[in-house]
C-alpha cells in the first residue's frame, strides 16, 4: 500500500487530499515539527536524505517533491481523472501550474516568513538592527512580489473558473498550498474576490475535508 510520510502544517496535505480526490488506499505515517524550530523531525532523513514531507513510499519507490508526487500519482492512479487530455490547452496550463506552484509561488512566501521570524530569533541585543533589516527586505522586495504574484492569480482565475480550465484537476491541488499560505501570510485575499472563493471552494470539498480529519490540525484550512 501507498504510504506517505506526513508532516504538520505542510505541503503532505495536498497528497493526502488528492489522494482522497482519486480514491486511491493509502497509509499515513505521522511526523511533528520542531515545537520551537517548526523544522521536520530528523526521522524522516532515514526516510529520504533530505529529511523532508511529504515523502511517498510506493512498492520500492520512494518519492519526495510534491509536484514529483501529484504527477506520479496522477499517472499511476488517476485514470485520466484530475488531468486534462493530452494535447488541449487544458493540459499545457495544467503542467504549468504543477510546476509553478513551488518553482515559483512559494519562493517569495518563505522569504516573507523568514523575515518575519528573523527579529524574534535574533540574539536580544540585536533584534532591532534585524528587525530593520527585515523590514526593508519584505517592503523593498518582498511584499511587491507577493503582491504581483498575488494579482497574477486573481487574473488567471478570471480566464477561467479553474487554474487549468473549467474543471477542477490536480494542478489546483497544487495551488491550494500556495493560496493557503499567501492568505495566512501575506493578506492576498484583500480584493482579491477570485482567489477568496477559490479557497471557499476547496475548502468545502468532502474529499479536502476527509483528507483534514485524516491528517490533523492544519493551520491554513479556515
Amino acid at each position: 500500500m501507498l504510504v506517505v510520510h506526513h508532516l504538520n502544517n505542510s505541503r503532505s496535505q495536498r497528497v493526502l487530499w488528492l489522494l482522497e480526490e482519486l480514491g486511491v488506499p493509502y497509509e499515513i505515517q505521522h511526523h511533528q515539527r520542531d515545537a520551537k524550530t517548526m523544522l521536520a523531525p530528523p526521522e524522516l532523513r532515514a526516510i529520504h536524505p533530505l529529511g523532508k514531507s511529504p515523502v511517498i513510499v510506493d512498492g520500492d519507490v520512494v518519492f519526495p517533491e510534491t509536484g514529483a508526487i501529484v504527477d506520479w500519482i496522477v499517472e499511476r492512479y488517476g485514470n485520466g481523472r484530475l488531468v486534462p487530455p493530452a494535447g488541449t490547452a487544458e493540459r499545457s496550463r495544467w503542467t504549468y501550474w504543477l510546476h509553478y506552484a513551488e518553482g515559483s509561488a512559494m519562493p517569495p512566501l518563505l522569504m516573507k516568513l523568514v523575515f518575519s521570524r528573523l527579529p524574534a530569533n535574533a540574539p536580544f541585543f540585536l533584534r532591532p538592527v534585524v528587525k530593520t533589516i527585515a523590514a526593508r527586505a519584505q517592503a523593498g522586495f518582498v511584499d511587491p512580489s507577493l503582491k504581483l504574484h498575488f494579482d497574477y492569480w486573481e487574473s488567471e482565475l478570471g480566464k477561467s473558473e479553474w487554474f487549468a480550465g473549467n474543471e477542477f484537476s490536480a494542478a489546483d491541488v497544487m495551488m491550494s498550498f500556495p493560496v493557503e499560505a499567501a492568505a495566512n501570510r501575506g493578506d492576498a485575499l484583500n480584493g482579491r474576490p477570485r482567489l477568496k472563493a477559490f479557497l471557499e471552494k476547496i475548502h468545502a470539498r468532502p474529499a479536502y475535508r476527509r483528507a483534514l480529519e485524516k491528517g490533523g490540525p492544519y493551520a491554513y484550512a479556515d
